[in-house]
């Protein structure tokens, strides 16, 4: 903040950990050019959701509302002509505007000399069609000789990551903090936290001069005298770095649980990281090895018990279906049981009439329950759209749903369906990176539990090769860098399947930990029950998980 209302600092970067303060700056900052120094400022936020969020939760329901000396700078909006509204608010000498950075018109057509870009990390490549939102921002305020920029966010992605971009190009400042001990400054890193048998009570931070251990009150005694040291010259762009182990409201017992919950789970790691320790996430190599994985094949004559629901994803190709068939058990821990070609025409009905029949396929598990496929996405991006709108209309109340990939970083796994197409079919739109992020994520884990992904022995070493068939490269859009995915291999199927049952797992929305505690409920209440030996039927024989014989994976790559 006093570098925010430095006159001789045009620039402010700040890649933080979350819940350290950041908006709360952002809102001083705001009130205190209201109150002191008034401006056209500009407040711009990821969405505009989240722009009128801020707006309303933080601006009007806090700032305003709370701090006296604002109480009558910005006019009641109930007023009649009092220029407060949701996302524009006049005051004397200037006002207050907040944007999206998905709305081109938010940020056209007003000078401003304070631009405030908020969580930069999460903001498009283009604001519509109008480029960089953060390069119109700043052009915004291009005619001001004492315009400020200032930028905070939490970092996701090391190559792709806005913030860490400004934060290179800035002099690096890191807040160091003394030891109560020794008096040795040091910065607060992670490999110095240390706790004893996986309890998070015990975590203590070592000194890296004398190796005495902190308490939390010895933190943030050295949290209160500490000091930004910049690393490099400043050159116009003042940059700070901080995470939350200099938070002065989270023990570190918080974040050793919070590490402990999640270490072994990639997908849920890559949070942590970026939202406690504020540190960018480094995808561990560009590759999965195929081979790896199909290592950890594992029989499965009959589907595995602890399955509690299955989902099907469908590729459409001009030749052929492909299906993949995916079980999910407690955590999201998931059974690759089957992929299956069914081979013909997809203009054809004939062609669609065997998937119809596939969908209706039925899993037996080991302790004789039936499970049949609760859910099932279909691509609809090929030559063939109007047929999969046509079948999955009609099989609409099986939860059968037509999905079409979107690509892109931040994009959500299953949107809101839409029906603008020629037959009213609701198409769901899939953020296919993050899909594939979700698995490769997932198929990084070394050990049986949450996010685990198990396979069927029978599955050959072509479906390991589709599988793995794209990786992460890093490329520039328009001057700026992006993580996409790239094939290196022709053939790609089983891995679009398999995102596709992960998006059908997402629409429905089910929390399976639910179904596996009912079960286990369930069982225990019939344990319970006297046996009634003279109405006891036969148990039916047990049929073999077996799937059609042909065209699929199992039984021979053709």
């Amino acid at each position: 903040m006093d570098a925010c209302s430095d006159p001789e600092i045009p620039e402010v970067v700040v890649m933080a950990g979350a819940q350290l303060g950041k908006t709360e700056a952002i809102l001083n900052i705001v009130g205190y050019h209201i109150d002191n120094n008034p401006c056209p400022i500009l407040v711009l936020q990821p969405t505009l959701d989240m722009a009128q969020a801020f707006s309303k939760d933080r601006v009007a329901a806090g700032l305003l509302r709370s701090t006296p000396a604002l109480a009558n700078k910005v006019k009641d909006p109930r007023a009649r002509d009092s220029g407060n509204t949701t996302l524009h608010k006049v005051f004397a000498g200037g006002a207050l505007t907040m944007v999206g950075a998905n709305s081109p018109s938010g940020l056209a057509s007003r000078p401003i000399r304070l631009v405030l870009c908020d969580e930069v990390d999460r903001y498009p490549a283009s604001a519509g069609t109008e480029g960089d939102p953060i390069q119109l921002a700043r052009k915004r305020a291009a005619t001001f000789c004492n315009r400020k920029i200032i930028m905070v966010s939490t970092p996701t992605n090391k190559g792709a990551s806005r913030i860490e971009d400004a934060y290179e190009n800035s002099d690096q400042r890191e807040y160091y903090v003394p030891c109560k001990h020794c008096h040795h400054e040091q910065t607060l890193i992670w490999g110095n936290v240390q706790w004893t048998d996986s309890d998070p009570e015990t975590a203590r931070y070592r000194c890296e001069e004398c190796s005495v251990l902190w308490t939390d009150s010895d933190r943030r005694f050295a949290i209160r005298n500490g000091r930004w040291i910049a690393h490099k010259d400043f050159k116009g762009v003042a940059g700070f770095k901080i995470s939350g182990l200099y938070s002065p409201w989270t023990p570190l017992s918080d974040g050793v649980r919070d590490f402990l919950a999640v270490k072994k789970n990639p997908e849920q790691l890559r949070v942590w990281i970026n939202t406690y320790l504020g540190n960018l996430w480094e995808d561990e190599g560009e590759t999965i090895d195929e081979m790896m994985l199909a290592e950890r094949r594992e029989p499965m004559a009959y589907a595995p018990d602890d399955i509690e629901l299955i989902t099907a994803g469908v590729d459409v190709q001009d030749s052929r279906l492909e299906i993949t068939y995916v079980g999910w058990a407690r955590d999201d821990e998931s059974y690759v049981l089957d992929h299956e070609i069914l081979y013909g025409d997809p203009s054809t009905p004939q062609l669609w009439a065997n998937l119809d029949t596939a969908l209706y396929r039925q899993f037996y598990t080991d302790n004789d329950r039936v499970l049949g496929v609760r859910a099932a996405a279909v691509d609809s991006g090929g030559h063939f759209t109007q047929a999969v709108y046509a079948f999955c209309k009609k099989n609409w109340g099986r939860r059968i749903f037509a999905i079409k990939g979107i690509g892109g970083e931040g994009k959500p796994i299953a949107g809101r369906p839409t029906k603008s197409n020629s037959l009213k079919c609701p198409l769901f739109g899939i953020g296919v990176d993050t899909g594939k992020d979700l698995l490769f994520a997932r198929l990084r884990i070394q050990e049986n539990g949450p996010g685990y992904v198990h396979f069927n022995e029978k599955l050959n070493d072509e479906y390991f090769k589709q599988l793995t068939a794209e990786k992460i490269v890093t490329r520039y859009h328009k001057g700026f860098k992006k993580r996409i995915y790239e094939k290196f291999r022709a053939r790609n199927e089983a891995l679009d399947c398999m995102v596709y049952a992960i998006a059908a797992y997402a629409i429905i929305g089910v929390n399976v930990n639910t179904f596996a505690d009912r079960r286990i409920n369930d069982r225990a209440a019939e344990e319970d029950k006297e046996p009634d030996q003279d109405n006891q039927q036969e148990k039916k024989q047990k049929k073999p998980f077996v799937p059609r014989t042909g065209n699929n994976f199992i039984n021979g790559w053709r």
